[in-house]
């Protein structure tokens, strides 16, 4: 285990329910201001790009992702030090203005669909859990959530589905399963899974008094 921060990674595919595991994670423990940090937020800004360009770029590929900074900032909390998390602009492919302050502490939780292709990330990580939900499932998750909350069209999501988030999904999502230390299937509503998790983070924190 890694000395200072633990870090709890969560992956899984679009609309698995990564953010409801986390969250569930997170309330489960007694210990209150767990942060919880979105891969997503680490989106590249593409605001040097027209919009219809940016709505061409591919964002279910790791490359889409600025790990580098999000590695920075993990560091930065394990070495006891406060982050400046972006926020991501879903309907402008863009970094929104302002930052959201994210304190250290003794676990943080980190959530993201390609948080366990790069290995960086995962040697960070002491904990990784996968959340394994039917492909159907995830799509109209994804179908809803991107309708409702990102300004997106019926025939844009379908589109990108087929055309880039099932490939990119079979190409590295699914086989960074293979990294996990827990398999989580149905999501946030395992019980017995969030349970184990932590009952093994509750060891772990009074093992070493905190």
């Amino acid at each position: 285990m890694n000395s200072g921060t633990l870090f709890i990674g969560i992956a899984g595919g679009s609309g698995s329910g990564k953010t409801t595991v986390a969250r569930r994670v997170a309330e489960s423990l007694d210990t209150k201001g767990i942060p919880i940090i979105g891969q997503d937020n680490y989106y590249h800004d593409l605001s040097h790009l027209p919009l219809e360009d940016r709505k061409q770029m591919n964002f279910d590929h790791p490359d889409s992702f600025d790990n580098d900074l999000l590695i920075e900032h993990l560091q930065q909390l394990k070495a006891g030090k406060s982050i400046q998390c972006p926020l991501y602009n879903y309907a402008t492919y863009t970094r929104r203005d302002g930052t959201e302050r994210i304190d250290p502490a003794r676990v943080v939780v980190v959530e993201g669909i390609m948080l366990f292709v790069d290995q960086r990330l995962r040697d960070l990580l002491n904990i990784k859990l996968f959340v394994d939900i039917e492909a159907d499932i995830r799509f109209i998750r994804r179908l809803n959530r991107d309708v409702r909350e990102r300004g997106r069209s019926l025939e844009s999501v379908v589109d990108q589905y087929t055309s880039v988030v099932r490939p990119m999904h079979m190409e590295f999502v699914e086989p960074s399963k293979r990294h996990a230390d827990m398999i989580i299937p149905v999501g946030g509503q395992n019980a017995i899974a969030i349970d184990m998790v932590a009952t093994k983070l509750r060891s772990i924190l009074e093992r070493e008094g905190t």
